[in-house]
């Protein structure tokens, strides 16, 4: 009887504890610190590609208070040319990667293949001169800014040719967004920081 009894002391002081224990801190991690994310599409190129690995900064933009719309902490607010993890607002599910273009109360016109933003082509971040973007979808059509509303962020994704982003679906509510990209870290010829 006793042996079982040690038996069963051992099990759980040497292998069931430390487990539990690394369950919790990686839980704690993937929910408050960094998340890894894969890349599924092309949407991003030359950004990403495809099967790349990254992680995301979930606390940032601050940490959400599960099952609430409050944010604790908060480093800073979502900014210009920041690559940010979201819960899609059409697909609740599925989560994408784009970048942010528009801030709320800003309005946003996509002209001759330019970010036009309150009617002005930004000078930062210089990604967003370098990037073609096209008139697409019902947020994105010629001649006819949109209006962020208070507390939405409109994205694209720099290959916007082949990516499904606010010109198409509308505004991403800050409450979706799970975090800004720091970091590619697979495949390993790719590693590197995301600026």
């Amino acid at each position: 009887m006793r042996s079982k009894h040690r038996s069963w002391k051992y099990w759980v002081e040497e292998w069931i504890k430390p487990i539990l224990y690394a369950l919790i801190i990686a839980l704690f991690i993937r929910t408050f610190v960094a998340q890894p994310f894969k890349i599924p599409t092309s949407s991003m190129v030359p950004t990403f590609k495809p099967g790349d690995r990254i992680f995301v900064n979930r606390f940032i933009y601050g940490t959400r208070i599960p099952a609430t719309k409050k944010r604790i902490l908060v480093a800073r607010d979502p900014e210009r040319g920041d690559i940010i993890v979201f819960r899609s607002p059409v697909e609740r599910r599925k989560y994408l990667v784009k970048r942010l273009i528009g801030k709320p109360g800003e309005t946003v016109e996509i002209k001759d293949q330019h970010i036009l933003i309150n009617g002005k082509e930004p000078e930062k971040p210089l990604i967003l001169q370098k990037n073609a973007y096209y008139n697409k979808g019902d947020f994105g059509k010629p001649r006819r800014p949109v209006t962020v509303p208070e507390d939405s962020y409109f994205v694209l994704g720099d290959n916007s040719m082949n990516s499904v982003d606010s010109r198409y679906w509308g505004f991403v509510p800050k409450e979706n967004i799970a975090g800004k990209v720091f970091l590619i870290h697979w495949p390993i010829k790719r590693i590197r920081i995301v600026k």
